[in-house]
Protein backbone atom coordinates (compact mmCIF):
# COMPACT_ATOMS: atom_id res chain seq x y z
CA UNK A 1 0.00 0.00 0.00
CA UNK A 2 1.33 3.43 -1.01
CA UNK A 3 0.34 6.17 1.44
CA UNK A 4 -0.12 9.69 0.08
CA UNK A 5 -0.82 13.14 1.48
CA UNK A 6 -2.63 15.49 -0.89
CA UNK A 7 -1.97 19.20 -0.40
CA UNK A 8 -4.29 21.76 -1.99
CA UNK A 9 -8.00 20.90 -1.79
CA UNK A 10 -9.39 23.33 -4.34
CA UNK A 11 -11.43 22.44 -7.41
CA UNK A 12 -8.54 20.71 -9.21
CA UNK A 13 -8.14 18.22 -6.37
CA UNK A 14 -11.34 16.51 -7.52
CA UNK A 15 -9.59 15.31 -10.70
CA UNK A 16 -6.90 13.73 -8.56
CA UNK A 17 -9.25 12.15 -6.04
CA UNK A 18 -11.57 10.85 -8.76
CA UNK A 19 -8.57 9.01 -10.20
CA UNK A 20 -7.41 7.77 -6.79
CA UNK A 21 -10.78 6.06 -6.25
CA UNK A 22 -10.02 3.84 -9.26
CA UNK A 23 -6.57 2.70 -8.09
CA UNK A 24 -5.99 -0.24 -5.79
CA UNK A 25 -3.04 -0.07 -3.44
CA UNK A 26 -3.18 3.70 -2.97
CA UNK A 27 -4.44 5.34 0.23
CA UNK A 28 -4.93 9.03 1.01
CA UNK A 29 -3.41 9.36 4.48
CA UNK A 30 -3.86 13.11 4.80
CA UNK A 31 -5.39 16.23 3.27
CA UNK A 32 -3.76 19.65 3.67
CA UNK A 33 -5.14 23.08 2.81
CA UNK A 34 -4.75 26.58 4.19
CA UNK A 35 -8.51 26.42 4.69
CA UNK A 36 -9.12 23.52 7.08
CA UNK A 37 -12.86 23.54 6.37
CA UNK A 38 -12.19 23.04 2.67
CA UNK A 39 -9.96 20.04 3.39
CA UNK A 40 -12.60 18.61 5.74
CA UNK A 41 -15.29 19.08 3.08
CA UNK A 42 -13.18 17.21 0.54
CA UNK A 43 -12.63 14.39 3.06
CA UNK A 44 -16.38 14.08 3.55
CA UNK A 45 -17.05 14.22 -0.19
CA UNK A 46 -14.65 11.33 -0.88
CA UNK A 47 -15.36 9.39 2.31
CA UNK A 48 -11.81 9.78 3.60
CA UNK A 49 -12.76 9.48 7.25
CA UNK A 50 -9.33 8.15 8.24
CA UNK A 51 -7.37 10.93 6.57
CA UNK A 52 -5.51 13.37 8.81
CA UNK A 53 -6.67 16.94 8.13
CA UNK A 54 -4.39 19.92 8.63
CA UNK A 55 -3.26 23.34 7.49
CA UNK A 56 0.47 22.60 7.88
CA UNK A 57 2.03 20.19 5.39
CA UNK A 58 5.05 19.57 7.62
CA UNK A 59 2.83 18.68 10.57
CA UNK A 60 0.67 16.28 8.57
CA UNK A 61 3.75 14.63 7.03
CA UNK A 62 5.27 14.20 10.48
CA UNK A 63 2.07 12.55 11.70
CA UNK A 64 1.29 10.31 8.71
CA UNK A 65 4.78 9.50 7.37
CA UNK A 66 3.53 8.87 3.81
CA UNK A 67 5.40 7.52 0.81
CA UNK A 68 4.44 10.40 -1.47
CA UNK A 69 2.90 13.85 -1.71
CA UNK A 70 0.34 14.95 -4.30
CA UNK A 71 0.84 18.70 -4.90
CA UNK A 72 -2.28 20.52 -6.11
CA UNK A 73 -1.42 23.98 -4.76
CA UNK A 74 -1.15 27.23 -6.71
CA UNK A 75 2.14 27.58 -8.65
CA UNK A 76 3.55 30.21 -6.28
CA UNK A 77 3.54 27.64 -3.45
CA UNK A 78 5.07 24.82 -5.50
CA UNK A 79 8.67 25.18 -4.32
CA UNK A 80 7.78 25.26 -0.62
CA UNK A 81 5.66 22.12 -0.98
CA UNK A 82 8.36 20.31 -2.95
CA UNK A 83 11.13 21.07 -0.48
CA UNK A 84 8.91 19.97 2.40
CA UNK A 85 8.05 16.69 0.64
CA UNK A 86 11.67 15.86 -0.11
CA UNK A 87 12.78 16.82 3.41
CA UNK A 88 10.34 14.18 4.66
CA UNK A 89 11.75 11.60 2.21
CA UNK A 90 8.57 11.59 0.11
CA UNK A 91 8.21 11.14 -3.61
CA UNK A 92 6.32 13.99 -5.30
CA UNK A 93 3.71 14.20 -8.04
CA UNK A 94 2.83 17.79 -8.81
CA UNK A 95 0.18 19.62 -10.79
CA UNK A 96 1.47 21.61 -13.73
CA UNK A 97 3.34 23.89 -14.11
CA UNK A 98 6.40 22.41 -12.44
CA UNK A 99 7.18 25.84 -10.92
CA UNK A 100 6.36 29.52 -11.21
CA UNK A 101 9.87 30.61 -12.23
CA UNK A 102 12.97 29.13 -13.89
CA UNK A 103 14.94 29.42 -10.65
CA UNK A 104 12.28 27.59 -8.66
CA UNK A 105 12.02 24.89 -11.33
CA UNK A 106 15.75 24.27 -11.17
CA UNK A 107 15.68 24.25 -7.37
CA UNK A 108 12.88 21.67 -7.26
CA UNK A 109 14.52 19.36 -9.81
CA UNK A 110 17.85 19.59 -7.99
CA UNK A 111 16.21 18.94 -4.62
CA UNK A 112 14.56 15.81 -6.00
CA UNK A 113 17.92 14.62 -7.34
CA UNK A 114 19.69 15.21 -4.05
CA UNK A 115 16.93 13.51 -2.07
CA UNK A 116 16.89 10.54 -4.43
CA UNK A 117 13.11 10.84 -4.71
CA UNK A 118 10.85 10.41 -7.74
CA UNK A 119 9.44 13.70 -8.96
CA UNK A 120 6.90 13.93 -11.78
CA UNK A 121 4.47 16.47 -13.22
CA UNK A 122 0.84 15.94 -14.20
CA UNK A 123 1.39 16.71 -17.87
CA UNK A 124 -1.81 14.89 -18.68
CA UNK A 125 -2.12 15.74 -22.39
CA UNK A 126 0.59 13.16 -23.06
CA UNK A 127 -1.93 10.62 -21.80
CA UNK A 128 -4.55 11.59 -24.40
CA UNK A 129 -5.10 8.73 -26.86
CA UNK A 130 -4.73 10.82 -30.03
CA UNK A 131 -1.49 12.40 -28.81
CA UNK A 132 -0.06 8.88 -28.48
CA UNK A 133 -1.39 7.93 -31.93
CA UNK A 134 0.13 11.01 -33.55
CA UNK A 135 3.56 10.37 -32.05
CA UNK A 136 3.51 6.72 -33.18
CA UNK A 137 2.27 7.68 -36.67
CA UNK A 138 4.96 10.32 -37.16
CA UNK A 139 7.65 7.98 -35.83
CA UNK A 140 6.61 5.45 -38.49
CA UNK A 141 7.74 7.83 -41.23
CA UNK A 142 4.49 7.36 -43.15
CA UNK A 143 4.47 11.02 -44.23
CA UNK A 144 8.14 11.73 -43.65
CA UNK A 145 9.72 13.87 -40.97
CA UNK A 146 7.59 16.66 -39.49
CA UNK A 147 8.69 20.15 -40.47
CA UNK A 148 5.93 22.52 -39.35
CA UNK A 149 3.65 22.14 -36.33
CA UNK A 150 0.73 24.51 -35.81
CA UNK A 151 -1.61 24.67 -32.81
CA UNK A 152 -4.61 26.94 -32.24
CA UNK A 153 -6.18 27.35 -28.80
CA UNK A 154 -9.25 29.58 -28.51
CA UNK A 155 -11.52 29.26 -25.47
CA UNK A 156 -13.18 31.87 -23.21
CA UNK A 157 -13.43 30.51 -19.65
CA UNK A 158 -14.57 32.73 -16.78
CA UNK A 159 -12.56 31.12 -13.98
CA UNK A 160 -12.74 33.83 -11.39
CA UNK A 161 -10.12 33.62 -8.68
CA UNK A 162 -6.35 33.76 -9.04
CA UNK A 163 -6.13 33.12 -12.78
CA UNK A 164 -7.89 36.33 -13.67
CA UNK A 165 -5.29 38.26 -11.66
CA UNK A 166 -2.20 36.41 -12.94
CA UNK A 167 0.45 37.92 -15.16
CA UNK A 168 1.08 35.96 -18.38
CA UNK A 169 -1.97 33.88 -17.53
CA UNK A 170 -2.33 31.98 -20.81
CA UNK A 171 1.36 31.16 -21.18
CA UNK A 172 2.02 30.33 -17.55
CA UNK A 173 -1.14 28.47 -16.61
CA UNK A 174 -2.31 26.73 -19.79
CA UNK A 175 0.05 26.88 -22.74
CA UNK A 176 2.46 24.36 -21.25
CA UNK A 177 -0.05 21.62 -22.10
CA UNK A 178 0.14 22.51 -25.78
CA UNK A 179 3.89 23.15 -25.70
CA UNK A 180 4.61 19.81 -24.05
CA UNK A 181 2.28 17.97 -26.45
CA UNK A 182 4.05 19.54 -29.43
CA UNK A 183 7.47 18.64 -28.06
CA UNK A 184 6.34 15.07 -27.43
CA UNK A 185 4.48 14.45 -30.70
CA UNK A 186 7.38 15.49 -32.94
CA UNK A 187 10.26 14.60 -30.61
CA UNK A 188 11.31 18.24 -30.55
CA UNK A 189 14.13 19.88 -28.61
CA UNK A 190 13.25 23.55 -28.05
CA UNK A 191 15.99 25.93 -29.13
CA UNK A 192 14.44 29.42 -29.36
CA UNK A 193 11.17 31.37 -29.38
CA UNK A 194 9.66 34.67 -30.45
CA UNK A 195 6.39 35.59 -28.73
CA UNK A 196 3.92 38.45 -28.50
CA UNK A 197 1.21 38.86 -25.85
CA UNK A 198 -1.71 41.27 -25.85
CA UNK A 199 -4.88 42.04 -23.94
CA UNK A 200 -7.95 42.41 -26.19
CA UNK A 201 -10.54 45.05 -25.33
CA UNK A 202 -13.04 42.34 -24.40
CA UNK A 203 -10.69 40.58 -21.96
CA UNK A 204 -11.63 40.04 -18.29
CA UNK A 205 -8.08 39.00 -17.37
CA UNK A 206 -5.47 41.31 -15.88
CA UNK A 207 -2.67 40.41 -18.27
CA UNK A 208 -1.60 37.92 -20.92
CA UNK A 209 -4.86 36.30 -22.02
CA UNK A 210 -3.79 36.21 -25.70
CA UNK A 211 -0.48 35.18 -27.23
CA UNK A 212 1.21 34.11 -30.43
CA UNK A 213 4.57 32.32 -30.47
CA UNK A 214 6.99 30.76 -32.95
CA UNK A 215 9.37 28.09 -31.63
CA UNK A 216 12.41 26.45 -33.19
CA UNK A 217 12.13 22.82 -32.08
CA UNK A 218 15.41 21.76 -33.67
CA UNK A 219 16.06 19.46 -36.61
CA UNK A 220 14.27 21.75 -39.06
CA UNK A 221 11.01 21.74 -37.07
CA UNK A 222 9.12 24.99 -36.41
CA UNK A 223 6.15 25.16 -34.05
CA UNK A 224 3.61 28.00 -34.11
CA UNK A 225 1.13 28.61 -31.30
CA UNK A 226 -1.84 30.99 -31.40
CA UNK A 227 -4.03 31.18 -28.33
CA UNK A 228 -6.60 33.20 -26.42
CA UNK A 229 -8.56 32.76 -23.21
CA UNK A 230 -11.11 35.44 -24.12
CA UNK A 231 -12.16 34.31 -27.62
CA UNK A 232 -15.93 33.81 -27.57
CA UNK A 233 -17.38 31.71 -30.39
CA UNK A 234 -16.04 28.79 -32.42
CA UNK A 235 -14.02 27.53 -29.49
CA UNK A 236 -11.37 24.90 -29.99
CA UNK A 237 -10.82 21.80 -27.92
CA UNK A 238 -8.91 22.20 -24.66
CA UNK A 239 -6.33 20.03 -26.48
CA UNK A 240 -6.03 22.71 -29.24
CA UNK A 241 -6.56 22.23 -32.96
CA UNK A 242 -3.51 20.94 -34.83
CA UNK A 243 -1.96 20.84 -38.29
CA UNK A 244 1.35 19.01 -38.65
CA UNK A 245 3.10 19.33 -42.01
CA UNK A 246 5.70 16.72 -42.90
CA UNK A 247 7.98 16.02 -45.85
CA UNK A 248 5.38 13.95 -47.75
CA UNK A 249 2.03 14.91 -46.33
CA UNK A 250 0.08 16.44 -43.47
CA UNK A 251 -1.94 15.48 -40.41
CA UNK A 252 -4.95 17.28 -38.94
CA UNK A 253 -6.37 16.82 -35.45
CA UNK A 254 -9.29 18.87 -34.17
CA UNK A 255 -8.41 18.09 -30.55
CA UNK A 256 -11.45 15.83 -30.24
CA UNK A 257 -11.95 12.63 -32.26
CA UNK A 258 -11.23 14.11 -35.68
CA UNK A 259 -7.81 12.78 -36.67
CA UNK A 260 -6.84 12.34 -40.31
CA UNK A 261 -3.81 12.42 -42.56
CA UNK A 262 -2.95 12.69 -46.25
CA UNK A 263 0.20 11.54 -48.03
CA UNK A 264 1.62 12.70 -51.35
CA UNK A 265 0.47 10.48 -54.25
CA UNK A 266 1.93 10.05 -57.74
CA UNK A 267 1.15 12.83 -60.22
CA UNK A 268 -0.05 16.41 -60.02
CA UNK A 269 -3.22 18.40 -60.54
CA UNK A 270 -1.72 21.29 -62.45
CA UNK A 271 0.93 22.72 -60.17
CA UNK A 272 -0.31 20.93 -57.01
CA UNK A 273 0.92 17.48 -55.96
CA UNK A 274 -1.84 14.93 -55.61
CA UNK A 275 -2.52 13.52 -52.16
CA UNK A 276 -4.51 10.62 -50.81
CA UNK A 277 -5.84 9.70 -47.35
CA UNK A 278 -3.67 7.50 -45.16
CA UNK A 279 -4.83 5.76 -42.02
CA UNK A 280 -3.51 6.83 -38.63
CA UNK A 281 -3.23 3.53 -36.73
CA UNK A 282 -5.26 2.96 -33.60
CA UNK A 283 -3.69 2.82 -30.16
CA UNK A 284 -1.06 0.22 -29.50
CA UNK A 285 -1.69 -1.85 -26.36
CA UNK A 286 1.50 -0.44 -24.82
CA UNK A 287 0.38 3.18 -25.23
CA UNK A 288 -0.28 4.74 -21.84
CA UNK A 289 -3.47 6.81 -21.65
CA UNK A 290 -6.01 7.90 -19.06
CA UNK A 291 -5.16 11.48 -18.10
CA UNK A 292 -4.69 11.90 -14.35
CA UNK A 293 -5.45 8.22 -13.83
CA UNK A 294 -2.73 7.11 -16.24
CA UNK A 295 -0.14 9.46 -14.78
CA UNK A 296 -0.87 8.47 -11.19
CA UNK A 297 -0.61 4.79 -12.12
CA UNK A 298 2.75 5.42 -13.81
CA UNK A 299 3.91 7.37 -10.77
CA UNK A 300 3.01 4.48 -8.50
CA UNK A 301 4.76 2.05 -10.82
CA UNK A 302 7.89 4.22 -10.67
CA UNK A 303 7.80 4.16 -6.85
CA UNK A 304 7.36 0.40 -6.80
CA UNK A 305 10.05 -0.36 -9.40
CA UNK A 306 12.48 2.54 -9.16
CA UNK A 307 11.91 3.38 -12.83
CA UNK A 308 11.71 6.89 -14.26
CA UNK A 309 8.19 8.23 -15.00
CA UNK A 310 7.69 9.71 -18.44
CA UNK A 311 6.71 13.12 -17.09
CA UNK A 312 9.61 13.34 -14.62
CA UNK A 313 10.47 16.85 -13.59
CA UNK A 314 14.00 16.60 -14.96
CA UNK A 315 12.53 16.25 -18.46
CA UNK A 316 9.43 18.39 -18.02
CA UNK A 317 11.66 21.35 -17.24
CA UNK A 318 12.31 21.52 -21.00
CA UNK A 319 8.62 22.16 -21.68
CA UNK A 320 8.51 24.69 -18.86
CA UNK A 321 11.53 26.41 -20.42
CA UNK A 322 9.38 26.96 -23.52
CA UNK A 323 6.88 28.83 -21.33
CA UNK A 324 9.45 31.04 -19.66
CA UNK A 325 11.24 31.63 -22.95
CA UNK A 326 7.95 32.80 -24.47
CA UNK A 327 7.29 35.08 -21.49
CA UNK A 328 10.78 36.61 -21.72
CA UNK A 329 10.34 37.17 -25.43
CA UNK A 330 6.95 38.82 -24.89
CA UNK A 331 8.43 41.11 -22.25
CA UNK A 332 11.54 42.07 -24.23
CA UNK A 333 10.31 41.92 -27.82
CA UNK A 334 13.29 39.76 -28.77
CA UNK A 335 13.78 36.19 -29.90
CA UNK A 336 14.97 34.23 -26.88
CA UNK A 337 17.22 31.18 -26.77
CA UNK A 338 15.81 28.25 -24.79
CA UNK A 339 18.31 26.42 -22.61
CA UNK A 340 17.07 23.61 -20.38
CA UNK A 341 19.18 20.49 -20.07
CA UNK A 342 17.62 17.33 -18.70
CA UNK A 343 18.64 16.68 -15.13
Amino acid sequence: MIKVVLVGCGAMSRHWLDAVKQIEGLAIAGLVDLDAERAQARAREYELSNAVIGTSLDAVLDQTKPDAVFDVVVPAARREVALSAFAHHCHLLTEKPLADSPANARAIVEAARQAGRIHAVVQNRRYVANVRRIRRFLDSGAIGKPTSIHADFFIAPHFGGFREEMAHVLLLDMAIHTFDAARYMVAGEPASVYCQEWEPANSWYRQGSSASAVFDLGGGKVFTYAGSWCADGFRTSWESAWRIVAERGSLLWDGHDGLKAEVVAPGRDGIIDKTQPIDVPTLDPVDRVGGHLGIIKDFMHAIETGSEPETRGADNIKSLAMVFGAIESAETGRRVAIVAEEG
